[in-house]
């Protein structure tokens, strides 16, 4: 038989499209909150994606828009009289029952399965989502797949079945792939498939046209290390089918040969009649999650056809550790290393937080890093040091030199952060090096305590604007006063600031740089941030192993290990190497050096993965590969052209290889022939994220298992904090924010009127075209 014709659809995104999937929806959506998740839709009247579209209006059917600066309640909540309104385009919210409702009727899309399989083998997660749809309607519709995942994830295969045809995903070089598809950029159709979406999340979308009656299978894959922060490891699942669905599943593996100590599982949109859907399962090496709720639990009432499912499905855990050299594993020749002793005392410190008051920064903005520095503190330990710059067009500091963490000093110091006020422009030049002279002068004057760690954290919401703007000449006078003496993180509040600027300042200097969004929790934000960096444990940290043994090992030396993070180092077991490897970790603590050892047998741990049938096997080589990528990603923004050259050649082939999805590759669907054009799309840069971003606290239901699997179910409020990548090289791993999310409403951004009317990028989402359907076959 024949083979159909096909065309190819390129997986990318055009980094300066403002055209982003976060806009409007089709109006024949199923019924459902949010444009998240997964789900499949009809489209009879397309609409017009709307760049800028605020998040919280996803997923609902607008046919007008609405721009109004008012609270607005989370989900099941009484709806709140606005705050003030601009009077431009008002629309009832009693009008969106109305339009999903007459939507819903007509949607031939049916989700009849969706299953979600994520094998968690020694923190690497092998994530398979798996959709199949059919088409009830008696026309052609279309079918949209859509995905949230981790932004640290990597795509590794997406395919679609389509009458018995399977339409793989290929890998390709991006820059092969966009001269291949260039004549699609130059139509402008180059809206991407893989969108970020908020914090922490990427959307990986694609639609497909369904003849009546035919089904379509979708299934995407994705691979991600979990990272340690805060104690424990998260898997976060996105569960928004936006209908209900017979046939719904998830199921979860976890496979720890260290032994897991704790476990718990989260969700937004937990309910007491869902809560029976979900078993919890654990012995001392492995668990596992079972989500699978019925139609009848799946709804919110029973006089109705939506589904109460959307929202976050996280699972935590950790696993045993002691005062050791870590635990080594082993599998198919590769071997890991993660490091995270316990019981190790906290290292003094000497901070300097070096804070922006231009008048970018006036409004929530700085009453909120006001907030943030007061209780922050108030964290200080009582064998640390620490001092307040302030800058505008000019540098001043809180006190001549660095303080101790004394009732007084803080009391007085909680005092000057209440009254920062911002006005003026911006000098981070100035800033940062008088913060570098601060501590210059006390070492001289050995004021510092010996064996100490001197941190400097930058927060700013802007690019330079007063005395040195040239940010190359900024990083370079930085990097040469600093001249690897203590750490610079930089906080970037917003999404005015050159993030690709700040990161590289960072990494230049031994720390890493992170976006604090303006939601109204951006206080707790930046008080997380710094309880990342409060307790640090090593410094100095050396991986050491025979050279014999091992080879291709990834990242080794590490500035600064922090409490409740985990340094991980991998590599490949070399031919006829010896039956036990060994390993030894140096590193300095307060006032001496310490040398952790450590040895396994490599037939030993071979056998530990080699017999569970629920784990995905060869997952250590991907895991090398997908630490060996990253690694040589982080390290290309602070090198030299020649050697970013060479770093990202390497990290290319090996993307290639395995089958990535990375910033240097892409992917190409193939579809039917006759459908949609090609277009361009590649996975999403945190320095090339500029949409805005709004949050909602949402209720949620936690479950803690216990050894014996009970479990209990808790209710509270929370919303996921912002995650990041861990950059190669000093410090050690990081981990993000936790704190709960308590808002009880959202807020459009804090704009003006004038501004709207000015700003083509917030105008653009207050118009809307409605198209006439076109229908096809």
């Amino acid at each position: 038989m024949q083979e159909p014709f096909s065309r190819t659809l390129f997986l990318c995104q055009n980094p300066s499209s403002h055209l982003p999937l976060l806009g409007l929806p089709p109006l024949s959506h199923s019924p459902g909150p949010s444009a998240q998740g997964l789900c499949t839709s009809t489209r009879e009247t397309p609409i017009k994606r709307m760049p800028m579209w605020p998040q919280h209006l996803e997923g609902v059917g607008w046919s007008l828009a609405m721009a109004t600066k008012s609270s607005l309640p989370g989900p099941g909540a009484k709806m709140k009289t606005p705050v003030c309104s601009y009077g431009i385009m008002l629309v009832l919210l009693s009008l969106l029952a109305v339009l999903q409702a007459t939507t819903a009727l007509k949607n031939g899309i049916d989700i009849y399965s969706l299953t979600v399989d994520s094998k968690v083998s020694s923190r690497f997660a092998h994530t398979v989502v798996t959709s199949r749809v059919v088409n009830k309607a008696e026309t052609v519709q279309e079918a949209t797949f859509q995905m949230e995942l981790p932004k640290k994830a990597f795509i590794t295969n997406f395919s679609m079945i389509i009458d018995g045809v399977t339409y793989p995903g290929n890998i390709k070089e991006k820059v092969a792939a966009q001269k291949e598809y260039s004549a699609a950029v130059a139509r402008g159709e180059s809206a991407g498939l893989v969108k970020a979406t908020g914090r922490n999340m990427e959307r990986f979308q694609v639609s497909v046209n369904v003849a009546p009656e035919a089904k379509v299978t979708f299934e995407l894959v994705y691979e991600e290390l979990l990272k340690r922060r805060l104690g424990v490891y998260e898997l976060l699942l996105k569960v928004q089918p936006k209908q209900l669905v017979k046939h719904l599943q998830m199921d979860i593996h976890i496979f720890e040969p260290q032994g897991i100590s704790f476990l718990e599982t989260e969700s937004t949109f937990m309910t007491n009649e869902l809560a029976d859907a979900l078993t919890v399962s654990q012995n001392m090496t492995k668990a596992h999650i079972r989500f699978k709720p019925t139609l009848s639990q799946q709804r919110k009432s029973p006089e109705q056809q939506d589904t109460v499912l959307n929202g976050n499905f996280i699972v935590r855990y950790d696993v045993n550790r002691t005062v050791s050299g870590g635990s080594i594993q082993i599998e198919n020749g590769y071997f890991v290393h993660y490091f995270a002793p316990e019981g190790l005392p906290t290292i003094p410190k000497n901070v300097i937080f070096v804070i922006d008051q231009s008048g970018s920064m006036a409004g929530r903005k700085i009453q909120q890093t006001r907030e943030a520095l007061i209780k922050i503190v108030d964290d200080l330990g009582p064998k640390d040091q620490f001092n307040l710059v302030c800058f505008n067009e000019e540098a001043t500091q809180w006190k001549p030199s660095l303080v101790p963490a004394s009732a007084e000093n803080m009391k007085e110091a909680r005092n000057f952060a209440a009254g920062i006020m911002a006005r003026g422009g911006t000098n981070i030049n100035d800033a940062v090096l008088l913060a570098v002279q601060l501590l210059e002068r006390a070492n001289k004057q050995e004021l510092l305590p010996a064996g100490s760690v001197s941190l400097i954290i930058l927060l700013t919401d802007g690019d330079p604007t007063v005395g040195e703007t040239n940010r190359a000449n900024i990083q370079k006078n930085v990097q040469e006063a600093i001249s690897g003496q203590c750490s610079l993180f930089c906080l970037g509040f917003g999404f005015h600031v050159s993030y690709a600027f700040l990161e590289k300042l960072a990494l230049d200097n031994g720390g890493l740089a992170r976006r604090i969004y303006e939601d109204s929790d951006s206080a707790l934000q930046l008080q997380d941030f710094y309880q990342e960096v409060a307790n640090p444990l090593l410094m100095k940290v050396a991986f050491e192993y025979p050279s014999n043994a091992v080879e291709e090992v990834t990242q080794d030396n590490f500035r600064l290990l922090f409490k409740g993070s985990e340094m991980v180092v991998a590599g490949k077991l070399r031919d006829k190497g010896p039956d036990v490897l060994s390993a030894k970790v140096r590193g300095q603590l307060h006032l001496q050096n310490i040398t952790f050892q450590t040895e396994a047998s490599v037939a030993e741990k071979e056998e530990e993965f080699r017999s569970p049938k629920y784990i995905f096997h060869s997952f250590m080589e991907r895991l090398w590969a997908y630490l060996t990528i990253q690694q040589l990603l982080e390290r290309a923004v602070s090198a030299s052209d020649s050697e970013k050259q060479a770093l990202e050649t390497r990290a290319l082939s090996l993307s290639l290889n395995y089958s990535f999805v990375t910033p240097l590759t892409s992917m190409v669907v193939t579809k039917p022939e006759g459908q949609e054009e090609s277009r361009v799309a590649e996975k999403p840069m945190e320095n090339e994220n500029r949409h805005r971003n709004i949050h909602v606290g949402q209720s949620f239901f936690r479950s803690h298992s216990t050894g014996d699997g009970r479990s209990r179910i808790t209710a509270g409020t929370s919303e996921r904090l912002s995650s990041f990548q861990r950059r190669f090289g000093p410090p050690g791993p990081l981990h993000p924010p936790r704190g709960p999310f308590l808002p009880d409403h959202m807020l459009l951004p804090d704009i003006s009127l004038g501004k709207l009317l000015s700003d083509p990028l917030e105008t653009s989402f207050l118009k809307v075209i409605i198209k006439p359907a076109r229908r096809v076959g």
